[in-house]
């Protein structure tokens, strides 16, 4: 997986993402409660496309957080409630 994004000079658009500092355990997690506090920064980030067209998720097999979204294996991962209850469709 090409990482290269992540040492883009700090005058790029990086420099404006909500994540800029998290743990990379954070952002690289592949279960969700490890990656709730990347997937919280993605909520508020003012660069999350810039993010998404950059990283590439489906086309590098990128396993983290980009976007707003849970990738594994550059799929994106169902953050849906479990507990065995499915929601019927009405």
């Amino acid at each position: 997986m090409d990482l290269s994004f992540l040492s883009l000079p700090s005058d790029t658009w990086t420099a404006s993402a909500a994540c800029l500092g998290l743990p990379p355990d954070t952002v690289f997690a592949r279960k969700p409660a490890e990656a709730a506090p990347a997937l919280g920064a993605c909520a508020r980030c003012p660069v999350a496309r810039q993010c998404e067209e950059t990283v590439a998720p489906a086309d590098t097999w990128f396993d983290g957080v980009c976007a707003g979204r849970l990738w594994r294996n550059g799929r994106p991962v169902s953050l849906g409630k479990r507990g065995g209850h499915r929601r019927r469709a009405a």
